[in-house]
């Protein structure tokens, strides 16, 4: 189980002596707790992996906005920490599909549900999207959906 993983992380974090990842992982450790408190569940419960990677993704969206903020903002210095972070996390997420295999993805997806044209793009979206689960980015199987369908 991927939240009982991340638990056992912090305690290897506090024996290498590494600050960064030992906050990081601390941090979701309590954004676990939380969830389950939110899904009316108590605190010492363990997520489901599926559970514990929307909480993942959750943090590296956050750090993602954070870094396009403080990158706007000129605040450099904020950004990069906020970058390390982002990739601490990064090591708890399935690695993410390239666009050639997106692209083969959403044209099969088209044949399998008969897609003709743009106005049916919303299904097209949401059946990959739950095939996906979580392995590509929204907007970048969007775009590649627009571009091949006429």
């Amino acid at each position: 189980m991927l939240h009982q993983q991340i638990k056992e992380e912090v305690k290897k974090a506090t024996l290498e002596k590494n600050p960064l990842k030992l906050n990081v992982i601390r941090g979701l450790v309590a954004a676990f707790i939380n969830e389950l408190v939110t899904k009316r569940r108590k605190p010492d419960e363990i997520l489901t992996d599926d559970e514990a990677l929307a909480v993942i993704r959750r943090a590296a969206k956050q750090r993602q906005d954070s870094i396009k903020q403080f990158t706007a903002g000129g605040r450099a210095d904020l950004a990069a920490a906020e970058t390390a972070e982002l990739e601490i996390i990064k090591t708890y997420l399935p690695a993410e599909l390239s666009e050639k295999e997106i692209t083969k993805l959403v044209q099969k997806k088209i044949t399998e549900l008969g897609i003709t044209d743009k106005k049916d793009i919303g299904k097209l979206i949401g059946a990959l999207m739950k095939e996906l689960s979580g392995r590509a980015d929204g907007k970048i199987v969007k775009k590649i959906a627009e571009k091949l369908l006429p």
